[in-house]
């Protein structure tokens, strides 16, 4: 038994430490080659952890040459744009200026049920009011309203807002995040102060805190207490 999980504890690290080499993706944003490897790094791994009789380099070696070759394949689609469209595919155009493509909905097996779906997911409900819709590569569809029927952004009304940078997060769960409060240009002193105008006691009764780049801070305390937000002139 103890080395049946010596094995597999092995086997997950390594699986662990090659996935991260393939990138931070989401499974609904690999590319068809890293979703088969991915696929047949996790079966044989399975294969070795299982039964003691097979070597364990029988599973490590295999793994380490899938992962070879899905790191080689990225480098090279990420150098050249053609391997890049024989190894990963190109996008499709389902929807072209308000028309639907039939023979591309027919080359990539995609039905009209299918599309209908994707578009009420992406919170167009009405196809007509659909200019453009593509079929990426990963199986995501991205979808573009016609000029009349999408959001309006301040640019419409000559409007340029103040710029909004990432909020800092200040303290989480009681514990004080030092390079952040050091980034925001505040030490500790300022901090407690504006914790105790807050009627929070100190760092630790704080569930969360976070300071945002118009120098706005939020400060949530711990066992259900108000939240309270509080104005701070940077």
């Amino acid at each position: 038994m103890p080395l049946v999980v010596f094995r597999t504890l092995i086997l997950y690290a390594l699986v662990i430490v090659a996935l991260r080499l393939m990138g931070k993706r989401e499974i609904g944003q690999l590319q068809p080659f890293e979703l088969v490897v991915i696929l047949m790094i996790s079966d044989l791994a399975v294969v070795p952890s299982e039964n003691v009789g097979i070597p364990l380099l029988s599973g490590i070696i295999p793994i380490l040459v899938l992962l070879s070759a899905s790191l080689t394949l990225a480098w090279i689609s990420l150098k050249s744009q053609t391997a890049r469209g024989i190894i990963c595919g190109k996008p499709s155009l389902l929807i072209e200026r308000g028309k639907i493509l039939e023979e591309e909905l027919k080359k990539n097996c995609y039905n009209l049920t299918d599309l209908l779906e994707e578009l009420r997911l992406k919170n167009v409900p009405n196809i007509a009011d659909v200019e453009f819709a593509i079929l990426e590569n990963n199986g995501q569809l991205s979808v573009f309203p016609k000029s009349q029927k999408r959001s309006t952004i301040p640019e419409d009304f000559q409007i340029t807002p103040k710029y909004e940078g990432l909020p800092l997060t200040l303290i989480m769960d009681g514990k004080l995040n030092h390079k952040n409060l050091e980034k925001s240009n505040k030490n500790l002193t300022w901090l407690e102060n504006e914790l105790n105008l807050q009627s929070i006691g100190n760092v630790e009764e704080v569930l969360i805190a976070s300071l945002d780049s118009s120098g706005n801070l939020f400060a949530q305390a711990k066992q259900g207490r108000s939240k309270t937000k509080h104005n701070i002139a940077r």
